[in-house]
């Protein structure tokens, strides 16, 4: 049997007696009920956070992805063992065993072309010269691998570093379209830059920063190395024949157009806006205000999935063409209209967390990261540009921005993206996808997003209004909960 000290037996009449004292003790707290309590400003059960947001508060999220994507980076040259050579020290001629060093992501897949974009913009959102000084090393890096192994492998078949056959050789718009974009992005910001030249001295080489003629590998394949369908369309063969992919709207569209401003050619301009046209008629389907993801020419029975981030590739090309085209190209209007159609048909899908499901109108496929912050960056973007009501989708913008603020580790990894997905008829393909903080497709829209919302709350003011977020043009100053607002911003409290 157990025994019991004096000690013991003297801790259990104290619980006692203070549990008695407790339920004897008179009950100060009043009844809340509809009388005794504004009920609708009690605080809801959110599962993101919900309300205001500052610029400061997106800033330290970017900070953190950017401090982990920068740990990340390549560190140049490894030979056969695996060991650094030194930086452009006797590489020419490039030498057998010699290999570009590779970090978590590659530095010129098209991925990081969205990612090396998204850091300009968050380097002129910030002003932190940091965003651009890893596009700088990063395209140096690249451009020179790009000239060494050309030259080490101009006899081979294929190039010996498989990371650097997809930049020298690309065999699909996946290999060079958005790098390309990136990388004529990159040279028209430095345009001084563009006539440097290969320069020896003592034991090392330097060479141009990005020159043109890795732009010109791009954007020959782009232009005349994808297959095409009979109207200019771009296609695969993959999975069926003629089969049209909603991803390619945006591994070749911005490319053309940025070439009617990198190039000074307006026949750019046009044949981007066309090929925009011909994507919408086969993919839009109008009744939902979404897109399909895969078109295969020819049928009369069309596989119709909703792919999310498919939809944000489509979302993503309508903006970018209307930053690029002129303001009074003829297919302006129409590209304008079906961007507006578009983000009010995903509006109507935004889960109550904020996120966009993985097939849009499924709620039962997953919440995914990727699109939310591709549609977070696009609707934020259009409200700057005036392209639509502030008032109606800030809080669209904002709310997604929370849910992916949820997605962002303590070491700046971002989860919940589905991995690379190919395209599949049934809907098990597209539920079953993977997601994991290793798919590079995550972190370019989430610096991006993160970039505009800076952007956003440097012009629009959010506050809480009787408990629900809006935007306004005009900051409110009543540190009081909201209820009507007044003409000198200080609004009229909650009483």
């Amino acid at each position: 049997m157990k025994k019991f000290s004096f000690v013991h037996l003297l801790s259990a009449v104290l619980v006692a007696f203070a549990a008695t004292a407790c339920k004897n003790a008179p009950q100060t707290t009043e009844e809340i009920n509809d009388s005794t309590t504004p009920l609708h400003l009690l605080k809801p059960d959110y599962k993101v956070p919900y309300g205001e947001l500052t610029a400061d508060e997106v800033k330290a999220d970017l900070e953190r992805v950017f401090a982990y994507i920068d740990s990340e980076r390549p560190k140049g040259f490894v030979d056969a063992d695996g060991n650094e050579v030194p930086d452009n020290k006797r590489l020419y001629p490039l030498e057998e065993g010699i290999s570009l060093h590779r970090g978590a992501f590659r530095i010129g897949s098209y991925e990081w072309g969205i990612t090396y974009q998204a850091l300009l913009a968050a380097k002129d959102a910030t002003g932190d010269m940091r965003y651009e000084e890893y596009v700088f090393n990063n395209l140096t890096l690249l451009t020179t691998a790009y000239y060494l192994f050309k030259e080490r492998d101009a006899d081979k078949p294929e190039v010996a570093d498989a990371q650097m056959e997809q930049v020298i050789h690309p065999r699909a718009l996946d290999d060079c379209g958005t790098m390309c974009t990136a990388m004529m992005k990159w040279m028209k910001r430095n345009e001084s830059t563009r006539e440097h030249k290969t320069t020896v001295e003592g034991d090392y080489v330097h060479f141009d920063v990005t020159e043109d003629t890795l732009i010109n590998n791009y954007f020959q394949f782009v232009e005349h190395g994808q297959y095409r369908l009979e109207d200019g369309l771009f296609a695969r063969h993959r999975p069926q024949h003629n089969t049209v992919w909603l991803d390619d709207m945006y591994m070749g569209i911005p490319t053309i157009a940025y070439a009617g401003i990198y190039f000074n050619d307006p026949k750019y301009f046009d044949e981007a806006a066309t090929m925009y046209k011909n994507f919408v008629k086969r993919m839009w389907v109008p009744e939902k205000k979404i897109y399909r993801h895969g078109y295969v020419e020819g049928l009369a029975q069309q596989p119709t999935y909703h792919w999310a981030r498919a939809n944000g590739w489509a979302l993503l090309t309508t903006v970018e063409l209307l930053d690029m085209l002129p303001e009074d190209h003829i297919d302006r209007p129409f590209i304008l209209n079906q961007l507006r159609e578009h983000i009010a048909g995903l509006c109507a899908l935004q889960s109550s967390e904020g996120f966009w499901h993985q097939l849009l109108d499924r709620t039962d496929s997953y919440l995914e990261t990727s699109a939310t912050a591709i549609y977070c960056y696009s609707i934020a973007h259009a409200i700057r540009k005036g392209w639509i009501e502030g008032i109606t989708y800030g809080g669209v913008a904002q709310l997604a921005w929370h849910a992916i603020s949820t997605k962002i580790t303590e070491e700046g990894k971002v989860a919940g993206t589905c991995v690379g997905t190919g395209m599949a008829f049934d809907p098990a393909f597209y539920y079953y996808r993977p997601v994991s903080s290793a798919a590079a497709h995550g972190y370019g829209p989430v610096i991006w997003a993160a970039a505009e919302m800076i952007n956003l709350l440097c012009e629009w003011y959010p506050r809480t209004n009787d408990s629900g977020l809006h935007y306004y043009k005009q900051e409110q100053t009543n540190p009081a909960p909201l209820f009507y607002l007044t003409e000198d911003g200080k609004g009229e409290a909650v009483k």
